[in-house]
């Protein structure tokens, strides 16, 4: 049998998969532990994307296999609509306690963080019997026909893939790294109202707290407050899009609960269950009980593998205090890229380890290339990082937050050799 090589298999993919899949590295995983990965031919990767934010636990963290083999020995499937499982009710009662909405609560499970934003879209519609939905520039929401419409990217998200679903509308997101002031964006959800649809007939307002693939802006106590009065104002549903931004990223469990403001509707996704496919969506239980018997579900939704990994994952973060570490994490990026004092770099941002900054050139304007090329000159060192942001010349930095002090420098002197 011929030994695997990360080229052969390159052929084999580029014979058999759509262009349209696109990869970051020309590498095949063999196996991963914690922060770092090895590929088939035994190199090895300081991992600084963690699965795009998935795996703030790290790759393969033992408690979290335990569950997992533990589950596998009972059963890995019934349907949650078919039939119940302890898990899927506990993971909903944690996570109902966790989410920094008042009041009495309730969450339902699903795979993937598009399926948990489609949802919630559901929930609003049904709740309110209106149709309107409006999100906002730059943000991502997932790669489904509604989650296209309500990403606020074109390329290459929903070039060629139109026409988008009617009655979304995108207003300007507040972001001194782009010059837009709260004022303005404030200003176009009001030329919205004017302009394109009347607020009593918007049901829902959709946010990231952080911006993910728009580069990590991050919105204000100030922007919350002033959206969750317009929303009462007019009884449109605030959803909180915390897909990215969720389970200790920000250096809370939700970066929500930096904001001073509840909103109606959250999801859940990504690192929610270290690695494996389950997400949620937990709002006011007023909101949430709207849809009928059978308006919510999935063959795969709440999947018992994933319910106790999402379990496991809420003891790792507690018993490991990676709050605390995801804080301390930030910190020490942010200063050393500081440090660096390199012309290149530009809008050092984070909250926690949700950490990203901007590649400028001489001029001070945004430089994709340089992006591309500081990911390419990584990536020979031995460093996995991923670019992102509306002009894509922001480098997000996304490290397991149970990466050591020693790893993390390692990946940091390698961006500055980099550079």
């Amino acid at each position: 049998m011929n030994k695997l090589t990360n080229q052969s298999l390159l052929e084999r993919r580029k014979a058999v998969l759509p262009k349209g899949l696109g990869v970051a590295f020309p590498v095949f995983a063999d196996h991963a532990k914690n922060s770092e990965v090895w590929d088939v031919e035994g190199n090895r990767y300081i991992d600084f994307v963690g699965g795009i934010s998935v795996l703030n636990t790290g790759h393969s963290h033992p408690k979290i296999t335990q569950r997992v083999h533990e589950q596998l020995d009972k059963f890995t499937h019934t349907a949650a609509q078919i039939m119940n499982y302890e898990s899927y009710v506990t993971l909903a009662e944690k996570l109902c306690e966790k989410a920094p909405i008042s009041g009495h609560k309730k969450a339902v499970m699903f795979t993937t963080g598009a399926e948990a934003v489609e949802n919630t879209i559901k929930i609003a519609r049904a709740s309110t019997g209106r149709h309107g939905i409006i999100s906002f520039v730059g943000g991502w929401h997932g790669r489904t026909l509604m989650c296209m419409g309500l990403t606020g990217k074109v390329v290459p998200y929903k070039n060629n893939f139109g026409p988008m679903p009617a009655s979304i509308y995108h207003a300007l997101f507040p972001a001194p790294e782009l010059n837009v002031t709260e004022e303005e964006a404030l200003h176009s959800i009001e030329m919205i109202f004017q302009a394109s649809i009347h607020p009593s007939d918007v049901a829902a307002m959709i946010i990231e707290p952080v911006q993910g693939e728009g580069g990590f802006h991050q919105v204000t106590p100030s922007f919350a407050k002033s959206l969750r009065k317009i929303c009462d104002e007019h009884g449109i549903v605030l959803i909180f899009d915390e897909v990215q931004a969720g389970f200790g990223r920000t250096g809370t469990l939700f970066a929500t609960e930096q904001l001073g403001v509840e909103p109606d509707l959250m999801t859940t996704a990504k690192s929610l269950a270290g690695g494996y496919p389950i997400s949620a969506v937990i709002g006011r239980a007023e909101i949430m009980d709207a849809p009928q018997p059978g308006g919510l579900g999935g063959t795969y939704s709440g999947s018992p593998l994933g319910c106790v990994a999402a379990l496991a994952v809420m003891e790792v973060i507690e018993e490991e205090n990676l709050l605390e570490r995801s804080q301390q994490i930030g910190d020490k990026i942010a200063k050393y890229l500081a440090d660096l004092n390199s012309a290149k770099i530009a809008n050092i941002r984070h909250k926690g380890a949700m950490l990203a900054f901007d590649l400028v050139n001489a001029e001070g304007k945004p430089d994709a290339n340089a992006a591309v090329e500081l990911k390419n000159n990584a990536f020979e060192k031995g460093l996995l990082l991923a670019s992102c942001g509306r002009h894509s010349n922001a480098m997000r930095i996304m490290v397991p937050l149970t990466a050591s002090d020693e790893l993390i420098e390692e990946g940091l002197a390698i961006i500055k050799d980099s550079l």
